[in-house]
């Protein structure tokens, strides 16, 4: 049974292109999917996030892919896993020149694997891998993201909505 979401993908999107790390490098989430199995984000060559010879600023590439395993796993397993970044790298291919991509995807296999290794309660640290792409498909850089996740004990309390008083 599909549980209905806090907040729809597209006011996601429109969110957090509003957020000021976003915002003010460049970034910008073109898409998530309504199920928040996919999104796609580009980055923009400007005076602000160039580095020293003109191309991309490294923070700049790795901002862009940060929070987005995350979100996509904590959104599809729901509240009863705790869901955390724990490691990254990016390692850098070729210079980025102009506007650069991301694409992530959470597929049906991914979501299983994780249910089946935190099934006993336990935690499961998962790598996933996004390349950032140039415009032509040149490979920019690539980032690896290892997302913590546990199941949350059975005993502890949700958070409940907190009504207001009138």
């Amino acid at each position: 049974m599909a549980r209905k979401r806090a907040l729809s993908a597209a006011t996601f999107r429109r969110g957090i292109n509003l957020w000021p790390p976003f915002l003010f490098a460049g970034i910008r989430v073109m898409s998530v999917g309504a199920d928040y199995r996919s999104a796609r984000v580009r980055l923009r060559l400007r005076r602000s996030n160039r580095n020293w010879v003109g191309t991309h600023f490294g923070g700049s590439l790795f901002a862009m892919t940060d929070p987005f395993w995350m979100l996509l796993v904590m959104q599809n397993l729901g509240p009863d896993y705790y869901v955390w970044d724990s490691a990254a790298e990016i390692r850098f291919v070729s210079p980025g020149r102009g506007d650069v991509f991301a694409d992530f995807e959470l597929t049906d296999d991914r979501l299983t694997e994780i249910r089946a290794l935190t099934a006993d309660g336990d935690k499961a640290l998962v790598w996933f891998d996004t390349d950032v792409l140039a415009a032509d498909g040149t490979l920019v850089a690539t980032v690896r993201k290892q997302v913590y996740v546990r199941p949350k004990p059975q005993h502890e309390p949700q958070r409940a909505s907190v009504a207001t008083a009138a």
